[in-house]
């Protein structure tokens, strides 16, 4: 009997810690592959820190291929092409085809700034979704500085990412008063939610009330149910959507720095494989993260198919988040586990949501158990301490990638915090 052959697509978040958690539940049991685009891990959630220099990009960048060696896991960087679920291989762009036994899709999106004229990296805003974009922002912003005028922060319609726009209009303004330039930057908030603090999850706890007040305090003007149609080089234009898809109000937005999510999309070494993906190319999964169609074949993370919590006047997806990815990650690997040793799957991931939102100078925590209301557990809170958090948790997650360990982190930190708020309460 050979050893079965596991190939892990993607090596971001979720894509490392799959093949670290099924690297130590397999031992000899499996061969382990990671396919990816780059060399190198990223940690995403400090780009917004990076487009303002308060990072380098090289504190935030781990080197993959010596601690996957050490850990017995095959690794390339030529990235996948194609896949083709009905042969169980993958076609990479350097021409080699690797054949599975079990795939798990962990890529992460593509980022449709295609899809509005004149959007994106390539167009006439900056991105901080990829750390090579949040450099190109930080030079964008050195420029800016220099010739202060108004700013645009946000995510567009079908954006299915909303905590980074916060963390960065937050970051911008903390920056912008150091910088003692804040009074001659006006800004504003512009996103598909249909109200601030929705963050595609409906709201969290009281994320409405603690960010309109936080974006209050700090004089951001904000445009909510918002479609950008287009962006000319200093001019942005925006549509405000009324229930039933009537248009109320347009905008031509005069900007000079500006920074709004994109869309999500599938990437196209999947787009397009019936049954696979859905329409947009994302993955369809069962309750325990696998394919109806292809049932060797496994998700997690931003790739993975999840309808939104209901409908809003312009399109607003669902947010996948590290304690989610984490979640999936673990019920992938039991659920493998349980097949090579000829058991049928039966691990669910339990799709909880915590995100540590920095401000720059203080910051929103919030948990949600399950992500999608409704809830067991609804909790926001907002201060000093999530700053210092977001910091320790930033060196932390580092740490554990660069060791190559498997153990689950997010659902200790969701603990901790619930456990310091109603510390803080009773003191």
């Amino acid at each position: 009997m050979t050893t079965p052959h596991i190939i892990v697509l993607g090596a971001g978040l979720g894509g490392t810690i799959a093949a670290y958690e099924l690297r130590e539940a397999l031992k000899k049991k499996a061969r382990i592959t990671v396919i990816s685009e780059s060399d190198d891990y990223w940690f995403v959630p400090s780009n917004p820190w990076v487009a303002v220099r308060w990072r380098e990009p090289e504190a935030i960048q781990v080197h993959l291929p010596p601690i996957f060696e050490r850990l017995g896991i095959a690794f390339t960087s030529a990235g996948a092409k194609r896949v083709h679920p009905a042969e169980k291989r993958v076609e990479l762009n350097d021409g080699a085809v690797i054949d599975y036994d079990y795939l798990v899709i962990a890529t992460g999106p593509d980022h449709a700034y295609d899809e509005i004229p004149g959007f994106g990296p390539e167009g006439h805003t900056v991105s901080v979704c990829q750390t090579h974009h949040a450099r190109q922002a930080a030079d964008r912003f050195d420029d800016f500085v220099k010739n202060p005028r108004p700013i645009i922060i946000g995510a567009v319609q079908g954006a299915s990412c909303y905590g980074p726009a916060y963390e960065f209009a937050m970051i911008l303004d903390t920056e912008l008063r150091r910088r003692k330039i804040r009074d001659k930057v006006p800004m504003t908030f512009v996103t598909a939610e249909p109200y601030v603090g929705h963050l595609g999850l409906d709201g969290v706890g009281d994320t409405k009330g603690l960010l309109e007040s936080t974006m209050r305090d700090r004089h951001i003007k904000w445009i909510t149910s918002a479609r950008v149609t287009s962006v000319d080089q200093d001019v942005m234009h925006i549509e405000e959507v009324a229930e039933g898809g009537a248009v109320t109000k347009t905008h031509d937005l005069p900007f000079g720095f500006a920074m709004l999510l994109p869309a999500f999309r599938g990437v196209p070494a999947i787009f397009g494989l019936e049954g696979l993906v859905n329409p947009r190319g994302f993955v369809i999964v069962d309750k325990h993260q696998r394919n109806p169609s292809c049932p060797e074949v496994f998700a997690l993370g931003v790739c993975v198919a999840i309808p939104p919590t209901g409908p809003t006047p312009v399109p607003v997806g669902v947010p996948k988040t590290g304690f989610m990815i984490e979640s999936m990650a673990t019920a992938i690997t039991h659920n493998i586990a349980a097949l090579i040793d000829g058991h049928a799957p039966t691990a669910e991931a339990s799709w909880n949501a915590i995100c540590l939102a920095d401000f720059g100078d203080e910051g929103v925590a919030f948990i949600a158990q399950p992500q999608i209301p409704p809830r067991n557990v609804n909790w926001a809170s907002q201060g000093k301490w999530v700053h210092v958090a977001k910091i320790g948790f930033e060196k932390y997650f580092l740490r554990k990638i660069r060791k190559g360990e498997s153990e689950p982190f997010y659902e200790k930190l969701a603990l901790e915090l619930i456990g310091v708020h109603k510390l803080k309460q009773n003191a």
